[in-house]
């Protein structure tokens, strides 16, 4: 595999891929320099001047883009072009034009093209989404949840991200907003068909813009099936470092999951409430799957994107086509709910359909 792009996911990636039992041949980045330390903090057998070299000399089966978000597809294209599969960073794409693109190009080049929404990952979402299948939840009447971190939640807190010509028009929804959303349409199997939401830029940032890009965002919706749903998504919640959490209510049972403990899911009824260990002689075989420790020896993010990367692999390599791999299918959706949001934010909060 090669790796696009220098920074922390990158190096996340690149783990991930060791772990899967492939070889890190190559990385680049925007400059020369900055590939040859990006091939350093990846542990790349070497760095290449530009994109163009590395796809012509360094044989990768799968490039992995890990680029600024409006760089991601320039990147893809030329991946495909070059006959590579691929995994994209999310989002995939600043528009849905340039995502739809690349979702059609994917398909027309017969690649496996993937997007790390790797919370699906969590043995206990897989449990969550099994019980959810068999209707253990009885009628589900509503979903709530949010996504909240505080690492832009001071005026000096920078990162290229806080710009929109880099990070594209949506920044905390596009960034942790969409895996939310994903999450909930992938346990449920149940779309978000309508919405409104409202949007609120808290702090000025030493990189001013004339669109500044949202630091948190409150959507309500309704699922395809008649569900109501609310989400509160936020960068600048101080002491929330990384807290994406579902509910899941229904007539017979609840449930919930925490990503910040991660090896439990809470089950709610009108006589008991239960908490679910994640233990592999007591999960549904779904989850089992993805449960690499014994109980008791706690699972978190990196084992998470171990096992996408390596259902990915398995996917490029024609072994199985793993149940609940995320696609630029998933990717492309992803950009679809979010300038819907933008849309609805920006007409003070009017109902808006999202695309299908």
């Amino acid at each position: 595999m090669a790796v696009v792009g220098a920074g922390f996911m990158g190096r996340v990636h690149a783990e991930a891929a060791r772990r899967a039992g492939a070889s890190v041949v190559a990385a680049v980045a925007s400059t020369p320099d900055g590939s040859d330390h990006a091939a350093r903090t990846t542990g790349a057998e070497r760095g290449y001047p530009d994109l163009d070299a590395l796809l012509a000399e360094a044989g990768a089966d799968v490039v992995h883009v890990c680029t600024p978000n409006a760089r991601h597809a320039e990147a893809v294209e030329a991946a495909l072009a070059a006959g590579a599969h691929v995994i994209c960073e999310k989002p995939l794409a600043t528009g849905v034009a340039d995502a739809t693109a690349l979702a059609d190009a994917a398909v027309a080049a017969g690649r496996v093209a993937t997007v790390p929404f790797v919370y699906r990952f969590h043995p206990m979402v897989r449990e969550l989404r099994a019980r959810l299948a068999t209707g253990q939840a009885g009628v589900v009447s509503t979903v709530s949840g949010g996504y909240l971190q505080d690492w832009l939640s001071r005026p000096g807190d920078d990162d290229w991200r806080v710009d929109p010509a880099v990070g594209g028009p949506s920044r905390a929804f596009a960034d942790i907003g969409s895996h939310w959303c994903d999450l909930v349409e992938f346990v449920t199997g149940d779309r978000i068909h309508r919405l409104s939401a409202q949007t609120a830029t808290v702090q000025p940032r030493p990189r001013p813009s004339a669109t500044p890009t949202e630091d948190a965002a409150v959507v309500q919706f309704t699922t395809a099936s008649g569900v109501l749903g609310t989400v509160v998504v936020s960068q600048v919640a101080a002491g929330r470092k990384n807290r994406l959490h579902l509910e899941v209510s229904g007539t017979e049972s609840s449930f919930a999951f925490d990503q910040e403990d991660p090896e439990r899911l809470w089950v709610g009824g009108r006589d008991a409430n239960q908490v679910l260990l994640r233990d592999p002689s007591t999960l549904s075989p779904s989850a089992a799957r993805y449960a690499r420790l014994p109980a008791g020896h706690a699972q978190g993010y990196q084992d998470c994107f171990d096992a996408f990367v390596a259902d990915t692999y398995r996917a490029v390599l024609g072994e199985d086509r793993p149940d609940g791999l995320p696609t630029f299918a998933d990717g492309l959706r992803a950009v679809r709910i979010t300038e819907a949001v933008l849309l609805s934010a920006a007409s003070a909060g009017a109902w808006i359909e999202v695309d299908r």
